[in-house]
């Protein structure tokens, strides 16, 4: 018996092949049609970049089948015409102004009981025709120009054609018009006693006068336009605002409000398309739409989603803080290079010091708690010295520089970062490092030893001595303990004191926190009024780092205690003051008592804190820096190959600066 191989079908030419008719009466015919016809660009689990191909091949079938074109026509206008558009307009892609709290609790609660739809709202016929959580991926995966070219084939009677359509954008426009003027009012965004948001609203109440009274579209033409150029004005106002954020500093509040304001003058300005009587629309701006409610509608119960949104400018603000501070940790010349080593000296010196009081603490009998808390000030006043020193821990280092190397993807809308000049920044970024990593562990190593020696000689006792010692060793080997895992509980440590630090530097300049001081009546009564400018100066400026430094003394001071409180494996290493209990654990158990072999992996496994401890500090800071600025790293994915082009070409820049003090990066 021979068997004929059953030959594949390609489903989308069977779809257009077998295409059936679709009724503009015929609503539920018309939705599954569009469900069917989706399900032809979605593309398979193993094959997710075959989307953007999946949807050319598509266009290229409505242009060989008018017939499937004009049923797609039929089927979306049978949904638009028959459907609520206003909470698509008004809600989808639209935070509601019942504040931060408010909404999470409205997102938290409908994740375990989904909030119930009408069946002639549009957003319940796009959740049936977009009905996987996933959706809003390989829609987002397509490009936007290949969106612009699908809806443009469709060519959909949007603007001027169809009075039911007309009327509920009509309607959206005056509520989202009323929002805006009505969020205007809040002191957040409010200067002085005045509404910068408040003229586009009567205008728009005019329009919508015009456009019931059937008025001459170009009398409607012209008036739309004027409400466009308001509406320009006030994206104008929000950035205006955003600006002076830089120097005044910005809350959660009035983030969230321009947010609110943005997202609702975007929506305005669609809206407008469609009611000017131009017969023409913004088709870029339709796709925004639409790639807005798919992805809102797939993800409209994300708790992470709603604070991504709503907190940007806030972290932004914090990563810029860190950013300006991290400015410092880059070097460009041999001379910063070497100041930035003699810097890390001095920072080292002090680590020795804390290190051994800590072991010295260590030797008192607290309970735990306390015992945390006196290390925790122990750690802090050693970071506020260094501070105040102007000195360099190594480790602080990523939190900052993070964030002054997300800066360099920064462009004007519309254009594309200068990658080799990021590239450039990240060498800047390694050799930095190197050089702190080695002005601290060159002074920590031999100089704890000393230190230890010293008070061997005066107290007639080492610090630790015996099994104690070795196991200070232990504590520090790579393989022997979790000291690589808890390196990255102190990366992780080092990330979130950078956040506190530049949270609090943003509270103190939006609180206008120098100014109240100076004007506190009742430190007034007790210092001179230069003396109180001087003290109110001193923390304007360093608040942020002296908070900073107190939290991380604090998170490293107190992990031991959480682990023994808890009875779970849970501790930090930080690289410098691994390297200095290395070295005194290898004073109390004897340089001729433990074999060489044995040590270069304890001082190898010290690297490998400091490795981790850069590592995780850094991408986190990364991640969030990059995030609030709105860029995504998935759209530059030839930044790899331009790095390692760049490396190739200049390896030693990553480990020290080049000997001319001008440097011409480009060659």
């Amino acid at each position: 018996m021979v068997f004929s191989k059953k030959k594949k079908v390609d489903p989308i030419y069977e779809f257009f092949e077998n295409n059936p008719a679709v009724s503009i009466k015929d609503r539920q015919g018309a939705l599954n049609y569009l469900v069917s016809f989706v399900s032809l660009i979605r593309p398979k689990p193993a094959e997710a970049d075959k989307v953007e191909q999946n949807l050319s091949t598509v266009i290229r079938m409505l242009y060989q089948y008018p017939a499937a074109l004009n049923n797609l026509r039929t089927a979306i206008l049978a949904q638009l015409i028959n459907s609520n558009l206003v909470p698509m307009f008004t809600e989808s892609g639209i935070t509601t102004s019942r504040g931060v709290g408010r909404e999470l609790y409205a997102r938290l609660k409908h994740k375990f009981i989904p909030a119930l739809q009408d069946k002639n709202d549009f957003l319940y016929l796009l959740n049936r025709i977009f009905f996987r959580r996933s959706d809003y991926r390989w829609v987002e995966a397509i490009s936007r120009g290949k969106w612009v070219q699908f809806f443009e084939t469709i060519h959909l009677p949007l603007s001027g054609n169809e009075p039911a359509i007309i009327d509920q954008a009509l309607i959206s426009l005056q509520i989202h018009s009323a929002g805006v003027a009505q969020l205007g009012w809040e002191k957040e965004v409010r200067p002085q006693s005045e509404n910068p948001f408040a003229a586009q609203q009567q205008l728009v109440y005019e329009l919508s006068e015009l456009v019931k009274a059937q008025a001459p579209k170009e009398e409607i033409g012209k008036l739309s336009q004027q409400i466009k150029e308001v509406l320009e004005e006030d994206m104008g106002v929000v950035q205006e605002l955003r600006d002076r954020t830089s120097e005044r500093g910005t809350s959660l509040s009035q983030t969230y409000i321009l947010f609110q304001i943005e997202q609702k003058l975007v929506r305005m300005q669609l809206l407008l398309d469609i009611v000017d009587s131009d017969q023409e629309i913004d088709i870029a701006r339709f796709v925004d739409l639409f790639l807005t409610v798919v992805r809102n509608e797939n993800r409209k119960n994300s708790l992470m989603e709603f604070l991504s949104q709503t907190t940007g400018y806030l972290a932004y603000q914090i990563a810029e803080h860190k950013g300006k501070k991290g400015s410092k940790y880059i070097t460009s010349s041999p001379a910063e290079y070497w100041y930035m080593i003699v810097s890390a000296m001095w920072g080292g010196l002090i680590v020795c010091f804390v290190a051994v009081f800590k072991n010295l603490l260590g030797l008192l009998k607290m309970a735990p708690f306390w015992q945390g808390f006196v290390y925790s000030i122990n750690y802090s006043l050693g970071f506020i010295a260094i501070e105040e020193t102007k000195s360099t821990l190594a480790t602080k280092q990523p939190a900052f520089t993070a964030s002054a190397v997300a800066s360099s993807l920064d462009t004007r809308k519309g254009e594309r970062p200068n990658l080799y000049n990021l590239a450039v920044t990240v060498s800047k970024v390694s050799r930095s490092q190197i050089a702190s990593f080695i002005g601290n562990l060159v002074i920590v190593f031999p100089v704890t030893y000393l230190l230890a020696w010293a008070f061997d000689w005066m107290v007639g006792h080492p610090i630790i001595e015996g099994d104690a010692a070795m196991k200070m060793l232990r504590d520090q080997h790579p393989w022997q303990s979790l000291s690589l895992l808890y390196a990255c509980n102190t990366g992780f440590f080092l990330f979130l004191s950078g956040i506190i630090a530049g949270y609090v530097q943003n509270k103190m300049n939006y609180g206008r926190i120098e100014r109240r001081l100076v004007e506190h009546p009742l430190l007034r009564l007790y210092f001179s009024q230069p003396r109180l400018q001087k003290i109110a100066s001193y923390f304007d400026k360093h608040a942020g780092s002296l908070i900073g430094n107190i939290s991380l003394g604090f998170f490293l001071g107190m992990a031991s205690t959480i682990g023994k409180i808890f009875g779970i494996p849970f501790d930090i290493r930080h690289i410098t003051i691994s390297a200095a209990n290395t070295s005194i654990g290898l004073y109390g158990v004897g340089v001729h008592n433990i074999s060489f072999g044995y040590m270069a992996v304890v001082v190898a496994g010290v690297l490998g804190i400091g490795f981790f401890n850069f590592l995780i500090s850094f991408a986190l800071a990364f991640i969030v820096a990059v995030r609030s600025r709105g860029i995504h790293l998935r759209d530059y994915p030839e930044f790899i190959q331009i790095l390692w082009k760049y490396f190739r070409r200049h390896p030693l820049d990553f480990i020290r600066p080049r000997k001319r003090l001008t440097e011409n990066y480009s060659s």
